[in-house]
């Protein structure tokens, strides 16, 4: 995972505040995340627009327009259900970068249609960079060809493992999710282990330990492998 910060062209500023009740309209929020929204978000504004007319790029099928939103926080940590209510008063992906104090973080779920008729939907858990300062030296956006290369390009330093040869966004995003199911199930058996005084089911647990091992460790190479039974 790459600590970048992309410079977005001039041309794509929309800078316009966002007020929450704008929010609410459109996700009708209850009232424990209203509670979140006022503790945790100081402030969101829709910074930037990247769509056809703003940056001279073809749109795809599934990819027309992508936002940039900044959010300042109140304290330094934002729950994912705040983003995610915010992704769902939008069509359109969204890129959050956070911020607070002299620190800045870029967020992102994965948003994706496989039909062009229907909504974008979020299809993924939050992938985010560290904090960085907020003089962190930003880099242009990549030249690429349509809004789908271009939203790969963006999301891509946010995923924590590399790409595979040929592996599209929406795949790599899977891998990732499965990456993240296994080392839950993982930390629970860990759990369990320490837990367990019985023999018999230690040496189960140990050996479903080390099936959940290898599979993570597949799933993290950068060259597909098949994974094979332990005896």
């Amino acid at each position: 995972m790459r600590q970048i910060l992309f410079d977005y062209p001039k041309n794509a500023v929309f800078g316009r505040v966002l007020p929450k009740s704008k929010i609410y309209q459109h996700t009708n929020p209850k009232t424990a995340l209203k509670e979140l929204f006022i503790r945790q978000v100081e402030q969101v504004v829709w910074q930037y627009k990247l769509a056809p007319e703003t940056i001279n790029l073809s749109p795809s099928p599934t990819v027309s327009e992508i936002q940039i939103f900044t959010v300042t926080l109140k304290t330094g940590d934002i729950q994912h259900d705040v983003l995610e209510c915010i992704d769902q008063a939008i069509t359109h992906p969204i890129v959050f970068e956070l911020y607070f104090g002299e620190k800045v973080k870029a967020i992102a779920a994965f948003k994706s249609t496989k039909n062009p008729n229907c909504p974008i939907k979020i299809v993924s858990n939050y992938f985010e960079s560290t904090w960085m300062p907020r003089e962190t030296t930003r880099i242009p956006l990549p030249m690429v060809l349509d809004f789908d290369l271009l939203y790969s390009s963006i999301l891509a330093p946010l995923l924590p493992f590399p790409a595979r040869p040929g592996e599209r966004l929406d795949e790599r995003v899977d891998r990732m999710e499965q990456i993240r199911s296994k080392q839950r199930e993982l930390e629970k058996c860990e759990i369990c282990l320490r837990r367990e005084k019985q023999f018999n089911r230690k040496v189960a647990l140990n050996a479903a330990l080390r099936k959940l091992k290898q599979e993570i460790e597949i799933l993290t190479q950068e060259q597909y492998q098949h994974c094979k039974e332990q005896p």
